[in-house]
């Protein structure tokens, strides 16, 4: 009735359902079905997926060009991949045979024309961008789609997110987000032909009448309008319905021409004959270890005990028997010797057929009592069950029965569960096997299939079915005159509401006119709110993105179901069904969000950020309402969901955390070692550990934030959770480090490197990061490379202390010493300089360096000593005990006159001790001592006490060469009698002036001004004063020993007064005139043996023996 009153081109049209088929639209249809099994033998739901190999390879896809993305992660997936990485999956980018739009393909006769129409738009799945497939060849279209789609890896299997400008490595690419088709759900309905169509069209139109029939003129009146021309443009039915002869002769027929028709979609529908053959608990034996005839498995151990007691029994009782056989041999009276052996011969025969019967009984009687101890095998029944179906419709089958059952999968991504038990019901595991596994090689029937005891995922043992797979096609173009369901009508009502409102996976909301006929249609024709709310839902799973908009829709959508009470009975067998394929997809949104918690973007097409970065401290938008959902889910307070979240997390950390790491992998492995012994290069490597270092306190700060925002549940402990994983990897990775690239001192990158470790460390602390066994420890990182360090240095400076004679012949700073002791100095105050950032972070390092400093001061020393060994070797008599020896006398009596004056090397030496003493070394101990403060009470060492030891050893020996000099000089004034002191006090008379005493003492007054002169061109003003002073302080105690030896003779009192008032006059003056304002008071006070003579002289004086008395 349709086709009265139309041309023939027209009607020819008509009946062909469509305008021809092209060429490439049918290959289309034909690569879609192949391309279906393929994703689903790999592992998918409703989806497929790419082979890395072929993408990491530069090899595009073969096969479709999919317009339409989807997010999928395989089920089976225990772990999740990298935050952000990207691999490409499989060879072809397929999808569902049931949802794909490609193998379900709309006729072109309802849905091209409607996209022709101005302000009704329809979504066209034969074109890429915005050029016809049909236009495009097979490579074209395959490069366009391949700079439009993004993978993000997730473990071994992958997502495809339709991201913008993603390339392969991660990177942004210079395709804009604008550019890129947006992502549509799979209209499967679409694709039923158009008896569907009409019929759906039919029930909104009358269902508008209905409306407007009882007042609704609002929205009714939008689709009546025009002789319901929205209507009949969406469903695309204008070249199906009759035309006025206007709108014939409106369109051109090269247009009608030019419009191809898609091919009539079948549906391909399978069935499966299933017998359980054989069940084998346990695992095999290896090779070489186990028997044919014997599996352990199968047999019970007491009836192996009984085998081997029957056998043993037998054989004990066959013996005694055998044993009591008795055969005696026949010998005749007088017999010759050849009757004697035929006599033996025939008891012989006897014997061993007497024996032979028992044996024969005995072994016939073993056979008889044999038979009740035989392997009794374990019996099994088997559940078996569709995915789709709920467990309550389980069929049971007994392995090895023989009994065979039907199964009709709805789709060919459905599963076939299995689950064994044993004869008392026990149960052992189950076993998984998907149809599309079966259908890719039907002729495979008898197949071993494992069995997995869950949760632990372990395997127990193998199953043997029997599975006979048989499919058949059905045109759906066929269905005309049939019965169509109100839930396909609403469906179909449904796609096209979502195609003219442009539904999204960014525009999820149906609102105006066509939700107000959704709402209508279902209430009109008694579609369940149910159904409505699930159905919705799974096209909204199609284009789900891990967002707070996507998923509080998922929410609001799921809620009304669940709060039914137990849905699975409140449900009807079709809403199960797809209740259970959306929690799937929900599980694996959750899964996506929860491990990717940091790298969620609203903003972003695909919920993700485009290239890996650091956080930005505060928790997403849509992590709340994740919670929420999986709180809707699961029970939350069920250990198993707990679990489940917290490994979420888990994996979330791991994947950042492996980013991270990646930064650094390039200097754990081998290949690098060249480039790392360049400075630079190792300056660049510290540098990025402690970047990397930063990056997990960053981290950790992030998670912190998150918890105190209490979005997470109480349970997820996120700063320990994730400061636990951060901690021992990073350990780990600084460890390897350390080994690859060992710091051979504290330069300033390893310096940095120290700090920001010990830095994270004490953050952990601070934040109440709970210790995790293998986390951070920076001083047990870098203890031995420390110690090594210290140990390092100080051999080197012991090495640069060995003086170099030549070089330091004769040279003098400005100071009037070495430069070797400035030198050694610098070195020493480097090496505190570099340890100062280890010794602040551990003070108890201190006592280490103070051993070593205290060991290179020791050398400094020594190697002085040996430097001007000769200028002090005239000194060697004068540093031990004074004894006027032969040597002495002889030089008298030779009467050589060799007066002493200080070298000018010896000075230097001098000079620089006093240097060290006075200047160099305070500093150091100084340093010492305010480290020293820093150390906990109760260590055993005492900062400072060895550098103590060492300056305490270089002042005596310095003051031993004091006084050695001024030995030197007390004898250059005993060489003649006219400038012996003690000499000139007994020639003087006790009535001499003291004019006389003067002009005595001239020559012994020239010796001492002489001696001081050219010790002041030599020495330091300090050195000076100290010489000076001593050497007035010996004259002193000449003057005392000889008064005390004589005390009876008073008449050298006075000469000796004169004498002691000369002395002082001399040094005093002398000192005076050569340092000038130099000098301070106390340096002119008499020393204490000029003190002791006047309190002689005079009674009344004060005692000045005391020890501490200033020379």
């Amino acid at each position: 009735m349709f086709t009265e009153g139309l041309d023939s081109n027209a009607l020819k049209w008509v009946r062909q359902g469509g305008a021809k088929k092209d060429i490439f639209g049918s290959l289309l249809t034909q690569r879609s079905k192949h391309d279906t099994t393929t994703s689903l033998r790999n592992g998918g739901r409703d989806i497929g997926l790419a082979q890395a190999s072929k993408f990491r390879s530069g090899h595009s896809s073969s096969g479709v060009v999919p317009v339409s993305q989807t997010v999928h992660v395989r089920e089976n997936d225990s772990g999740s991949g990298s935050d952000m990485d990207i691999s490409p999956d499989s060879d072809d980018e397929v999808y569902s045979g049931k949802y794909s739009v490609k193998s379900s393909r709309q006729d072109h006769k309802i849905g091209n024309d409607a996209a022709t129409k101005p302000g009704h738009k329809q979504a066209d799945y034969g074109k890429v961008g915005n050029h016809s497939i049909s236009s495009l060849s097979r490579k074209e279209a395959m490069q366009r789609q391949m700079n439009s789609a993004v993978r993000v890896e997730r473990g071994g299997g992958g997502i495809l997110l339709g991201k913008p400008g993603r390339t392969a490595a991660g990177i942004q690419s210079d395709t804009s987000a604008s550019s890129l088709p947006a992502r549509l759900p799979t209209f499967h309905a679409s694709g039923l032909g158009p008896w569907c169509a009409v019929i759906s069209y039919d029930a909104c139109v009358r269902l508008c009448l209905h409306s407007w029939a009882k007042g609704c003129e609002e929205q009714a009146p939008y689709f009546l309008n025009n002789e319901c021309a929205v209507l009949r443009d969406a469903f695309g039915l204008r070249q199906v319905l009759l035309q006025s002869e206007e709108e014939l002769l409106a369109k051109q027929s090269s247009e009608l021409i030019s419009e191809g028709a898609a091919l009539k979609s079948k549906k391909t529908c399978g069935k499966l004959k299933v017998q359980v053959r054989k069940v084998k608990i346990g695992l095999d034996l290896p090779p070489g270890c186990s028997f044919s005839s014997l599996n352990l498995s199968m047999i019970k151990v007491e009836l192996i005990r009984q085998h081997f007691s029957n056998l043993n029994s037998m054989v004990i009782s066959g013996w005694d028997e055998i044993r009591k056989v008795r055969i005696t041999p026949r010998i005749p009276a007088n017999g010759s010797f050849p009757q004697q052996s035929l006599a033996y011969v025939h008891a012989s025969t006897k014997y061993v057929k007497e024996v032979s019967r028992v044996l024969r009984n005995r072994v016939t009687t073993s056979h008889k009592t044999s038979s009740s101890y035989e392997a009794v095998q374990e019996t099994y029944s088997c559940q078996l069950r569709l995915k789709s179906i709920s467990e309550e419709d389980a069929i049971r089958l007994q392995a090895g029965s023989g009994e065979t059952h039907m199964f009709f999968p709805d789709s060919i991504g459905d599963d076939l569960i299995v689950e064994v038990h044993g004869s008392k019901g026990e149960y052992y595991g189950r076993v998984l096997a998907q149809v599309a596994a079966i259908a890719d090689d039907p002729s495979d029937k008898l197949r071993w299939w494992p069995i997995y005891s869950e949760p632990g995922h372990e395997l127990v043992g193998r199953i043997q079915l029997y599975i006979n797979y048989s499919t058949s096609e059905v045109e759906n173009n066929n269905l005309k005159g049939g019965c169509v369901a109100e839930t396909v009508a609403y469906d179909l009502v449904l796609e096209v509401a979502m195609k003219a409102q442009k539904f999204q996976q960014r525009n999820l909301l149906l609102n105006g006119p066509w939700k107000w006929l959704l709402d209508n249609f279902a209430s009109y024709y008694g579609v369940s709110d149910a159904y409505t709310k699930l159905r919705y839902l799974s096209y909204v799973m199609d284009v789900a993105t891990p967002t707070h908009d996507c998923l509080a829709l998922v929410y609001d959508l799921l809620l009304p179901v669940f709060m039914k009470g137990d849905s699975k009975k409140v449900l009807s067998h079709q809403e199960n069904r797809i209740l259970g394929e959306i929690e799937d997809q929900v599980q694996q949104i959750l899964a996506l969000l929860f491990e990717n918690y940091k790298s969620l973007d609203e903003l972003s097409p695909s919920g993700l950020i485009d290239v890996f970065g650091p956080p930005t401290g505060l928790s997403a938008p849509a992590l709340a309402s994740a919670v929420k959902l999986y709180t809707l889910l699961h029970d939350i307070l069920a250990s198993e969901s707990q679990l489940k979240l917290t490994r979420y997390f888990q994996a979330a950390v791991k994947k950042r955390s492996r980013r991270h790491l990646a930064e650094t992998d390039e200097y754990v492995v081998s290949k690098n070692e060249g480039s790392l012994m360049n400075p630079e290069g190792l300056s660049t490597a510290y540098q990025k550990m402690k970047s990397l270092i930063l990056s997990v306190r960053n981290e950790i700060c992030t998670d912190i934030e998150i918890h105190n925002q209490h979005v997470l549940p109480s349970f997820i402990d996120l700063p320990n959770l994730s400061a636990s994983i951060y901690s021992v990897d990073l350990c780990n990775r600084l460890q390897a480090f350390l080994a690859a690239c060992p710091p051979s001192g504290p330069s300033p990158p390893v310096a940095e490197l120290v700090i920001a470790t010990a830095d994270f460390q004490q953050d952990l602390s601070c934040w109440n990061i709970n210790h995790v066994k293998g986390g951070i420890e920076a001083k047990e990182l870098f203890h031995s490379y420390i110690t090594h360090w210290i140990y390092d240095k100080r051999r080197a400076l012991l090495d640069i202390s060995k003086l170099d004679k030549v070089k330091w012949a004769g040279v003098k700073t400005q100071n009037s010493t070495t430069p070797y002791v400035d030198e050694m100095d610098d070195q020493l105050k480097a090496m505190l300089n570099e340890y100062e950032v280890i010794i602040r972070r551990w003070p108890e390092y201190a006592v280490v360096l103070e051993n070593a400093v205290a060991d290179i001061e020791r050398a400094i020393a020594e190697a002085l000593d040996k430097q001007y060994a000769d200028v002090l070797s005239p000194l060697k008599d004068n540093l031990t005990a004074k004894v006027f020896g032969l040597k002495y006398v002889q030089k008298i009596a030779k009467r050589t006159v060799n007066v002493y004056f200080v070298p000018d090397e010896l000075g230097i030496l001098l000079n620089s001790m006093k240097r060290m003493l006075d200047v160099l070394w305070p500093k150091i101990e100084s340093q010492f001592k305010s480290w020293s403060s820093c150390i906990a009470d109760g260590g055993n060492a005492v900062v400072g006490e060895h550098l103590s030891e060492i300056t305490v050893m270089m002042r005596a020996k310095f003051r031993n060469y004091l006084l050695a000099v001024v030995e030197k000089f007390v004898e250059n004034t005993k060489m003649q009698s006219t400038t012996k002191l003690k000499k000139i006090i007994q020639d003087s008379e006790e009535t001499c002036a003291e004019s006389d005493v003067r002009s005595r003492m001239q020559p012994l007054k020239d010796l001492l001004i002489k001696t001081m002169d050219h010790l002041h061109t030599v020495v330091e003003p300090h050195v000076f004063i100290l010489i000076c002073r001593i050497f007035w302080d010996q004259m002193g105690k000449d003057v005392l020993n000889f008064l005390e030896n004589k005390r009876e003779h008073r008449s050298w009192y006075k000469s000796s007064r004169f004498a002691v008032s000369i002395l002082d006059d001399i040094f005093a003056s002398q000192m005076q005139q050569l340092l000038g304002n130099a000098l301070q008071e106390k340096d002119l006070e008499p020393p204490r043996s000029v003190m002791e003579v006047r309190s002689m002289l005079c009674k009344d004086s004060a005692n000045y023996k005391d020890n501490n008395y200033y020379y």
